[in-house]
């Protein structure tokens, strides 16, 4: 019996692989001119708090990014239900597309900053790129079908298909809402929108999680708890 697979193309990797391309030779082009120190973090009031060095500035982003990359990539050869991959291929693409742009946008400002010309500060910048990443996710999260590590993976998401899939349209709708408080809380005040990104995110997370479970209960199809066995009987 065959499996499916997830299929890719030259048309979805490719400007994956130009943004990373793009944030190493900016890299590597910036290096002679770029400040022994170089901002690393910003607290909530969108001041700098930590410092890097050259290297760690300048290196650490791409890397993270080609890093996330590989991952999203190969995830997919791993996981057991990696045969649902092939039914939600367009979602994970924009899933994976997403992420990293989100991290290329960052990376971008970062040099901007560096030269003086950002317009925006990271009070601004924040939550409007976790806003817009949280709209992405809120459209495509209904899409997601079972598997092992993209989406809600409660105990209960994994045992009920029912579940898995109210879920997941909950926490699409759920995404967009908190996308759009976002937004409108950054009109309002910038320091309160940074400081609401985490909230946001836990809330939409927490309440899909805890719904998973209520729907598990009431779903008669629902697969039994795993059952574990002493070691002598195995």
């Amino acid at each position: 019996m065959t499996t499916r697979t997830l299929k890719t193309s030259w048309a979805l990797e490719a400007p994956q692989l130009l943004l990373l391309l793009a944030m190493f030779a900016l890299a590597i082009g910036t290096w002679d001119a770029a400040p022994d120190q170089i901002p690393m973090h910003w607290d909530e009031r969108g001041q700098v708090d930590r410092f890097g060095g050259k290297a760690e500035g300048l290196f650490l982003l791409p890397l993270v990014a080609l890093g996330t990359y590989l991952l999203l990539r190969f995830l997919p050869r791993v996981d057991p239900g990696r045969a649902n991959y092939a039914n939600f291929a367009g979602a994970y693409a924009v899933i994976r597309f997403s992420v990293l742009a989100l991290l290329a946008a960052v990376y971008g400002w970062v040099h901007l900053t560096l030269r003086g010309r950002a317009a925006l500060e990271a009070t601004v910048v924040a939550p409007f790129l976790a806003g817009l990443l949280f709209l992405v996710l809120g459209g495509v999260l209904g899409k997601v079908r079972p598997n092992w590590f993209v989406g809600v993976r409660t105990p209960w998401t994994l045992s009920s298909k029912q579940a898995w899939m109210r879920t997941h349209r909950l926490a699409g709708w759920l995404f967009l809402f908190s996308g759009l408080t976002l937004w409108a809380l950054l009109l309002v005040s910038p320091l309160w929108a940074a400081r609401a990104i985490p909230v946001a995110a836990l809330l939409s997370a927490g309440v899909a999680a805890v719904y998973s479970y209520f729907v598990w209960r009431a779903d008669p199809d629902k697969q039994a708890p795993l059952q574990t066995r002493p070691l002598d009987e195995r």
